[in-house]
């Protein structure tokens, strides 16, 4: 009779060189460009650093990014429930052309994504003649800074929720339609409960790249200081104005946005895991 052999292990060094290799990695592109914008920003002391932010034009700046993201993130969301609710709970045509698109901004370069805007909206465009007429401007201006962050963003809730609720199936909300729950009663009291984490760590995701968004803003947003350059844009001008440290003080806003995600999304991931894992349990 043969004996199956003790599984091996590799051997230290070979574990030492990965880990080695993952932290120089890591170190050399993530750790030391974060560093440097802090470095950079407060180069100069603080006072330099906090004057970056008493300029009218980093306050305009500022509020652009949170207004286009406090629109673009719950329309997103919306969208990213009502489109993996409906994927993963029923059987229609066209379901996996739905699927596809939902993933197409995350294939396609936010430039090609602004381009597209402004084919559609601009004064050349195909649109550009009926809305000039209306007096509605959507190209170099909010609404069109708007349009291009929600496309870069959408697919973020929607692939958040769709493997979990694939994986969940449909048994629950069968049990609820047959105790007479309709479909919104079924949907607020079993279905939302059950992919809260999910959903939240989705918002979340959707939330730091709209504030982060450059390429498809930057075609659409036409630059225009004050008006409609949003963070990341602000920081392009100041550093093509040679004015580095007001430009990485800028910049270290949303690094230190980026690293709250960061924080959040880790306590998301370990809350959501412990809960997925009870459900198996259960």
């Amino acid at each position: 009779m043969r004996v199956a052999s003790a599984p091996t292990r590799d051997a230290p060094w070979f574990a030492a060189t990965l880990i080695a290799v993952a932290l120089g990695y890591l170190l050399l592109v993530l750790a030391m460009p974060l560093g440097a914008v802090f470095f950079e920003a407060l180069r100069k002391g603080a006072d330099a650093y906090l004057a970056a932010f008493a300029d009218p034009d980093a306050h305009a700046a500022i509020r652009l990014t949170l207004l286009v993201t406090a629109i673009a993130v719950p329309l997103n969301t919306v969208f990213g429930l009502a489109a993996a609710w409906a994927i993963t709970k029923f059987d229609f045509v066209g379901k996996q052309m739905l699927i596809t698109l939902i993933d197409l901004p995350l294939s396609v370069s936010p430039v090609i994504s602004g381009l597209v805007y402004v084919l559609l909206y601009s004064t050349h465009g195909w649109l550009g003649p009926w809305l000039e007429a209306n007096d509605l401007q959507i190209i170099f201006a909010v609404p069109g800074i708007v349009l291009a962050t929600t496309l870069v963003t959408f697919p973020y809730v929607a692939r958040e929720l769709i493997p979990l609720m694939q994986e969940q199936g449909s048994d629950e909300e069968a049990v609820a339609a047959t105790l007479g729950a309709g479909p919104l009663r079924t949907f607020w009291l079993v279905t939302l409960p059950n992919v809260k984490w999910a959903l939240m760590y989705g918002v979340l995701l959707c939330t730091a790249r709209a504030m982060g968004e450059f390429g498809a803003v930057s075609v659409v947003s036409g630059h225009i200081r004050g008006l409609t350059a949003t963070m990341p844009l602000h920081v392009e001008i100041l550093y093509n104005e040679y004015n580095f440290v007001a430009a990485f003080a800028i910049a270290s806003l949303l690094a230190l946005f980026a690293l709250v995600t960061l924080v959040v999304k880790s306590g998301l991931e370990s809350r959501f895991a412990g809960e997925i894992a009870a459900q198996r349990r259960a």
